[in-house]
């Protein structure tokens, strides 16, 4: 299967006066439906040391405009000691039993020592406040994941909930890139998770420092798209991979249907991909240059074809 998505313009670029924990960046946009054409996308911005915090607009979809904008930070980082004391960046959301989680990457950056992180998860109340669910990360670093962890992504496949995530297995895998690989933990009752390891194949000097997964059944398969570069000083590209029952996956970059611009705000890289339905259409939330400074743009699956 191959796939073709048209780009929709950029939605929404952070600007004009910000809260001073939302001073830049509108990073890993998230969306939530709140009526037939409005959207809640909530998305990651920092203060003036980068520390990250959630912030949100409102869109309406069908007019790609924006209609409310949110001037006070949703969620924000926590104090030193805790694991996510450097910043919050967004995974996905999901539900359980009705309660509505919106999971993240919880940052760690240690005096002396390279970052980090663990995932966590919040639980969502009425589209407008978060709770922490727990002090302790949702899924930290053990045995399968020694090092650091990063955007999760979670799907419902045969009464399984599934979560494909970043795992650090080298800070540099000898080309001066990280080797960051999709690893996947399956859960009964999507609060106890059991990491199960690699899921998705990568190639050193081409697809090896992977990001945020974004995870969709179309047809009888189920289709992954994720941020990677490759080692050779490549900016952030969106990549893809298939697979026929969700837990084993085949590599098909060239089949991703994006790619950056000729020019403007997403012409030197695109990342942190987010997949939603609208009235029977997927769309695409990404960011483009500077991990989501220039703010997020929209694309529509405008073609696949099942014969390639």
């Amino acid at each position: 299967m191959s796939f073709r998505w048209r780009k929709l313009g950029l939605l929404y670029y952070p600007n004009g006066d910000r809260h001073p924990k939302l001073l830049t960046h509108a990073a890993n946009p998230v969306a939530l439906p709140l009526t037939d054409t409005i959207y809640r996308i909530f998305f990651c911005s920092r203060d003036e040391k980068n520390r990250s915090s959630i912030g949100a607009v409102d869109i309406d979809l069908d007019r790609k405009v924006v209609v409310q904008e949110f001037y006070e930070p949703f969620f924000t980082y926590g104090s030193a000691g805790t694991f996510y004391a450097d910043g919050v960046t967004l995974g996905n959301w999901y539900q359980v039993d009705g309660t509505t989680y919106l999971l993240f990457m919880g940052w760690q950056n240690p005096i002396g020592k390279h970052w980090r992180g663990d995932i966590g998860r919040l639980i969502l109340e009425n589209n407008e406040k978060f709770y922490l669910d727990k002090d302790q990360p949702l899924l930290g670093t053990s045995e399968a994941d020694p090092i650091s962890l990063s955007y999760p992504c979670v799907y419902l496949i045969d009464d399984r909930y599934y979560m494909w995530y970043g795992s650090t297995i080298t800070w540099d895998a000898g080309n001066g890139e990280m080797l960051h690989v999709i690893n996947y933990a399956c859960s009964i009752d999507g609060h106890i998770w059991h990491p199960m390891g690699l899921s998705v194949p990568y190639e050193l000097g081409k697809v090896q420092a992977f990001s945020r997964p974004a995870v969709v059944k179309i047809g009888d398969s189920y289709h992954m798209w994720f941020s990677y570069r490759g080692g050779s000083g490549q900016k952030y590209r969106i990549g893809y991979a298939n697979s026929s029952d969700g837990l084993n996956w085949r590599l098909e970059l060239e089949k991703a249907g994006i790619n950056i611009s000729e020019e403007g705000w997403d012409s030197e890289m695109i990342e942190y991909p987010f997949i939603f339905t609208h009235k029977g259409e997927y769309y695409m939330l990404y960011n483009g240059n500077g991990y989501g400074k220039t703010g997020f743009g929209l694309a529509i699956l405008e073609e696949y074809n099942n014969n390639v």
